[in-house]
């Protein structure tokens, strides 16, 4: 039997997380590391290096499932890229623990036959009321090198993809959701990635809300969606997960 795939939104280190725990999310007990839990970002679990990341990262390891994230703005890139990646499913990662793994950058993967084009980052708004290399890092906005990288995996990928993982939607998107936000470097090159790429459905966290924009394009922060897997990828169902 195909494993199972999870999706979440932001869990901001300690604030978010326990939407995962046992009593909101029983059905995590059910599973096994061959299921996943993906966060559209803002993880936050690698943050101070300190005891609290930690304890964060082995909370996570001892759940049943596997833990997946793309990265959002509020992440210490610092200290991720000093993690040395290695291929996963197809894509490169880094582990921070064997069942936490951050999904790189313009990569793509191959998870129980469905493949993921992840594209993390998004630009902070309020970053002048943070601290460069302590609650801010300007490495929140992608590179050109890791743009380049995106667009070289969609190449190789023939502009295909079942699902999409970001952190910020793009800005055509994210106008739909709330035409008074602004538009940035990084929407705008999620923006023209939208308009090439033949996908079945793109995920993003980053806004707070819990909403589906149109049909293909759904906003995550609380809720955790489960992708049913059917034969094909023009079978899935994304559905509610079972929790309380």
């Amino acid at each position: 039997m195909a494993g199972r795939i999870f999706i979440t939104g932001d869990t901001h280190a300690t604030v978010d997380m326990r939407k995962l725990n046992s009593k909101l999310f029983p059905l995590g007990k059910t599973l096994d590391a061959d299921d996943y839990v993906i966060i559209c970002g803002d993880f936050g679990a690698v943050w101070a290096n300190d005891n609290t990341d930690k304890y964060l990262l082995n909370w996570y390891q001892a759940k049943p499932w596997t833990t997946l994230f793309v990265d959002g703005n509020h992440e210490n890139f610092d200290l991720l890229d000093a993690i040395a990646p290695r291929n996963w499913h197809g894509g490169m990662v880094h582990e921070l623990r064997p069942k936490v793994l951050h999904l790189m950058r313009g990569q793509m993967f191959d998870i129980h036959g469905r493949s993921f084009f992840c594209m993390g980052g998004a630009t902070s708004i309020d970053k002048a009321f943070r601290t460069e290399g302590k609650s801010w890092w300007p490495q929140e906005v992608p590179s050109l090198d890791q743009r380049d990288t995106a667009l070289a995996s969609l190449e190789r990928a023939g502009w295909r993809a079942d699902y999409v993982l970001t952190h910020c939607a793009p800005s055509g998107v994210q106008y739909r959701l709330n035409p008074y936000f602004s538009f940035d470097v990084v929407t705008d090159f999620l923006q023209g990635i939208e308009e090439r790429l033949d996908y079945r459905h793109w995920f993003f966290g980053h806004y707070h809300e819990d909403r589906t924009v149109g049909e293909r394009w759904t906003c995550v922060y609380y809720d955790i969606l489960e992708i049913e897997l059917g034969d094909d990828a023009s079978a899935d169902r994304i559905a509610p997960a079972g929790r309380r």
